[in-house]
């Protein structure tokens, strides 16, 4: 229990201290001065832009809990579940360790409306893999039009990658689509039987995922300049690559994993610029939604204090 308590948070500090000196030898040249001249070089619109896919990208996440209600066939006011959607990604994508931060929040939350702690890990375990389902089908696509973006990584994704890859990907996706439309068996791991979910579940899983993954990467490629830009496929396939490296560091924020991905990935652009690209992301997708959050919860926490202990029971303890 001790083991597993300070496991990842030791795997999280390792990561972050070995990207740190990764990028040490990558920016070793960079001076602050040149970030600030980059993010000045940002245009309005562009600014309006980043923030605009912010906003899509949080959006689209809501659909996630929702999807995953309408596979427990619960149904939920859309309000409380945009808001308990935004407060759950916005604490987990800055705290590390998404599963376990975004598993408090939404007990927290859907517990309050009557779901049994069975329904919110099944809500829990759909999200998850809405997610997952989302990078494979974007990752697939890039992959297919883009075989040879793994190599501008070098050593630091030790795994090849080609147009070949891109169509498995995609294979394995049209396959857990078919298995839904032809109501397959469900797999059996032990006692536990998971079934499919139904197409009416799977179908907005293929278009809710990919929007919010393409509205993240989208506030990065706004903020990048036109000089050496690969253009908006590239930059979401290395925005895949560092996402999903940041979540399995469990480092708060991808603290150093989103730096050292982009800046390697993208070579024929200014470290500066790339940088200052990535501050404009951690601004407005990490940093400003944390701040709210923290403010929802503090609001949540106090509604359910008063609910729980009302004035007449207060006054009676004391």
């Amino acid at each position: 229990m001790t083991l597993k308590k300070y496991l990842w948070p030791v795997v999280g500090a390792a990561t972050i201290a070995v990207c740190a000196w990764l990028l040490y030898k990558e920016l070793r040249g960079l001076s602050l001065d040149d970030v600030w001249e980059s993010l000045a070089a940002i245009s309005h619109t562009h600014w309006v832009l980043s923030g605009l896919c912010t906003l899509v990208a949080y959006a689209a996440l809501a659909g996630y809990d929702r999807i995953a209600l309408m596979h427990l066939g619960r149904k939920i006011d859309w309000w409380f579940i945009t808001i308990c959607s935004f407060t759950t990604y916005a604490l987990s994508h800055n705290v590390g360790a998404s599963v376990v931060s975004g598993a408090v929040v939404r007990y927290r939350a859907y517990s309050s409306k009557g779901l049994t702690p069975a329904e919110i890990g099944i809500l829990i375990a759909v999200c998850s893999f809405t997610f997952m389902l989302g990078t494979l089908l974007l990752a697939g696509l890039v992959l297919v039009i883009e075989p040879e973006l793994t190599e501008r990584f070098g050593d630091l994704v030790p795994v090849e990658a080609s147009a070949v890859t891109g169509f498995v990907i995609l294979g394995l996706v049209a396959l857990y689509v078919v298995a839904s439309f032809m109501k397959l068996k469900p797999i059996k791991l032990g006692s536990i039987n998971i079934f499919y979910p139904a197409p009416r579940v799977v179908i907005p899983q293929l278009i809710i995922a990919p929007v919010e993954l393409i509205g993240a990467a989208g506030i990065i490629y706004f903020a990048l300049p036109e000089a050496g830009n690969p253009g908006f496929l590239v930059v979401m396939g290395i925005f895949l690559i560092s996402f999903s490296a940041a979540l399995l560091s469990h480092a708060p924020g991808g603290l150093g994993v989103l730096e050292l991905v982009f800046v390697m990935g993208l070579p024929d652009m200014d470290p500066a610029d790339v940088i200052a690209a990535l501050l404009v992301f951690r601004l407005f997708y990490l940093i400003i939604p944390f701040v709210m959050a923290l403010v929802v919860i503090l609001v949540f926490e106090r509604s359910q204090f008063r609910r729980n202990n009302p004035p007449d029971m207060r006054r009676g303890e004391t």
